[in-house]
């Protein structure tokens, strides 16, 4: 295998080994980025002098004795939501266009203290407000599976450059799909964390209650990798979690043999065939592996759906100021969203959050029957950038947004890919604050099957 799709744990190895220095690998990376990116626009700003300078010190302190644990000297991406101290931050926004913080958001602190190598900035949907990663400012970001093809939203991204072998991992947000969908399209691994156990400070907001931060990465293993550096309480953050991590996130070899799998078919397995009947296929190949299916359901989901639109209140309420001075500084598209949203009654809103600790409440206890939820990721592929199916929002979401919406952990990992070849992703969700077994339980899966060792050739 190429080396710039190898896993973090095998390039760590290397590092280690002496097989490979951290700068010979930011190199290897930097070309790989210089190469594709006329192809692909992953990036909105590739940071070159930073990472080699962060590679040279990586490289300083492993010569020395110094190592900072699996991330040390490995190359990594952020989408461009997060604040880099020194490097434009734009959230894919002429609101934003000439912001340069003073600092890093916490996460990215926490990676670059753990030794890892920043390539740069990955691009996304405007203000990470949908679900293509077709940017009005900086243009359509594409899929390295098929080009003409859209690689999900709005962490497209940060998807691309992991699915390319641009980045070995590469940080999202996930609101309503984020981090999940762009997964599904891209043929790679995105967990959304338990809502506050990762640190959102430092990161522009969308809507308060729902952002969540997360890794996409090209296995489960290096997700849990990312997830032992960034986890944890942050005082910085009003949403943090204050709870202890114990232990690693990283899973070990298991079997599925006896583990209960619950599956909600009503709403979550209605959508396009070519994509629910590769699910189909996933759910037998676990009761083969001896997990025991148990049919569940949620009857309010209805209700539910009705409920996260109208916690788009808060996206209007963040740009109220900006929404009345510089309406011209949004897309239509985004401007439109916005005006939607800004109709949302005082009464709507209290509404929806006060159905959601009921309805959180009714989901958590479906773990009671099961271990985990497994369901399609989204109900269909990725889309054609220049013909997208009228249903595609709808499909792209509907799955995914429950689980921000109640802030249970939630990974998609690969399970296949259509008939014209586009990936496919299977969506594990657990109690919440259950990252571990959510993870471990994906990463049974994925070890179970060939999907993950598959790469596009761009």
């Amino acid at each position: 295998m190429a080396m710039h799709f190898e896993t973090i744990t095998e390039v760590a190895a290397k590092l280690r080994s002496g097989a490979i220095t951290s700068s010979e690998l930011t190199e290897l990376l930097l070309d790989r980025i210089e190469l594709l990116e006329p192809t692909l626009n992953a990036f909105i700003a590739v940071t070159p002098d930073l990472a080699r300078d962060d590679a040279r010190r990586a490289d300083a302190e492993l010569a020395s004795g110094h190592d900072r644990g699996p991330l040390h000297g490995i190359p990594i991406a952020v989408k461009d939501l997060f604040a880099t101290e020194g490097t434009l931050t734009t959230g894919g926004s002429k609101l934003h266009d000439n912001w340069i913080p003073d600092h890093d958001a916490t996460v990215v602190d926490r990676l670059r203290q753990a030794g890892s190598v920043l390539l740069g900035k990955t691009g996304l949907h405007e203000l990470a407000y949908g679900v293509t990663s077709i940017n009005p400012f900086f243009g359509p970001i594409r899929n390295p599976w098929s080009v003409e093809h859209d690689p999900g939203g709005s962490s497209g991204g940060s998807a691309v450059a992991v699915a390319a072998g641009m980045a070995y991992a590469a940080l999202g947000t996930d609101t309503g799909c984020s981090v999940r969908q762009p997964a599904h399209c891209c043929g790679i691994v995105g967990h959304k964390p338990t809502f506050g156990l990762v640190s959102k400070a430092g990161v522009l907001d969308l809507v308060w209650s729902m952002d969540h931060v997360g890794p996409l990465t090209r296995s489960v293993s290096d997700s849990a990798l990312v997830l032992d550096v960034i986890a944890g309480h942050d005082p910085a953050d009003p949403y943090s979690a204050p709870r202890p991590i114990n232990g690693s996130f990283v899973p070990t070899a298991a079997s599925l043999d006896g583990a209960v799998v619950g599956v909600v078919r009503r709403g979550f397995f209605e959508g396009h065939r070519d994509v629910t009947e590769i699910v189909e296929t996933a759910l037998e190949w676990l009761r083969q592996s001896g997990a025991r299916i148990v049919e569940l359901d949620i009857p309010d989901l209805t209700e539910a759906a009705t409920a996260i639109d109208h916690m788009s209140a808060e996206a209007a309420v963040l740009h109220e100021a900006d929404l009345r001075d510089r309406p011209e500084a949004f897309s239509d598209e985004i401007l439109a969203k916005l005006r939607r949203d800004q109709d949302i009654t005082a009464a709507q809103y209290v509404a929806a959050q006060h159905f959601r600790q009921g309805f959180t409440a009714r989901v958590e206890e479906l773990f009671n029957h099961c271990d985990v939820l497994v369901a399609p990721t989204a109900t269909i592929a990725s889309s054609p950038i220049d013909n997208r199916p009228s249903d595609y929002g709808h499909h792209a979401t509907k799955n995914t947004s429950i689980f921000d919406f109640t802030g249970q952990p939630s990974v998609s990992v690969p399970c296949g890919f259509t008939a014209a070849s586009l990936p496919v992703g299977l969506m594990v969700t657990g109690r919440l604050f259950d990252d571990r077994g959510v993870l471990q339980f994906a990463h049974s899966f994925e070890q179970g099957n060939p999907w993950h060792t598959c790469h596009p050739e761009v």
